[in-house]
């Protein structure tokens, strides 16, 4: 699936190549762009003003809910466990490299294939519900990758905020240990959501934060592998 793309993102999602992923095939048809609604249900775009050494600036940000992430280890198997999906934004920022301008209308997907946009990530959803950190996190880890846990089985490492340049979603990344009796369906998420499951062993993973190595994840991924693998993984094996 993701055999076209070069360099350090091939080296990183080559190595679950060998097996299926878990969940539904992404199948994308067709891109296109068009101008944001004027009423989003995940954004606000705001312009702040502010006097700073008494002079006036202005910066344009966008609010954005807050987020849960889960570095998600199996000791059964001894495997790390992520999730797989079509990001639109990822899409438009590779896009975006190769030429300056937002297009309009479709997209040649020739000559930018949709798996551009696949992205390796840790289990994570959206704080949009009136419920604690950690039961929003077991939910996610439930519905994304299938494992039933309870909400004391999760350890909070970091909080933190994301995006300080034009949006600042306040982040908490958790950790969680599973077994394969915990696993009651095979995950992929819920309404029109499309993921995969991936697992991987722990040298796959170190391979993901090794120097100079590329991804088409977020810093949360190697943020959360790099935890993992200094404060977790010489006690699992």
């Amino acid at each position: 699936m993701l055999k076209f793309l070069r360099g350090g993102l091939r080296r990183v999602c080559c190595s679950d190549a060998k097996r299926p992923p878990l969940g539904r095939l992404s199948d994308i048809t067709r891109i296109w762009f068009s101008p944001l609604p004027a009423k989003s249900k995940w954004i606000q775009p705001c312009s702040v003003n502010y006097l700073e050494n008494e002079l006036q600036k202005e910066t344009h940000v966008v609010k954005v809910l807050d987020g849960v992430l889960v570095v998600l280890y199996n000791k059964s198997r001894d495997k790390l466990i992520f999730v797989r999906q079509f990001r639109a934004a990822v899409y438009q920022g590779r896009l975006s490299c190769q030429q300056p301008k937002i297009p309009r209308g479709d997209v040649d997907l020739q000559k930018f294939p949709p798996e551009m946009g696949i992205t390796l990530e840790l289990c994570a959803g959206q704080v949009d519900k009136d419920k604690s950190l950690e039961d929003i996190a077991r939910e996610e880890i439930l519905e994304e990758c299938g494992y039933d846990v309870p909400a004391d089985g999760l350890q909070k490492v970091f909080q933190y905020r994301s995006g300080v340049g034009i949006s600042s979603g306040g982040q908490a990344l958790f950790y969680c240990e599973v077994c394969d009796e915990q696993r009651v369906s095979a995950g992929g998420g819920v309404d029109k959501e499309v993921i995969q499951v991936v697992e991987l062993s722990l040298d796959e993973a170190r391979q993901l934060v090794r120097t100079g190595n590329r991804t088409n994840g977020g810093p949360a991924l190697l943020v959360g592998v790099m935890w993992f693998l200094l404060n977790k993984a010489p006690k699992s094996s």
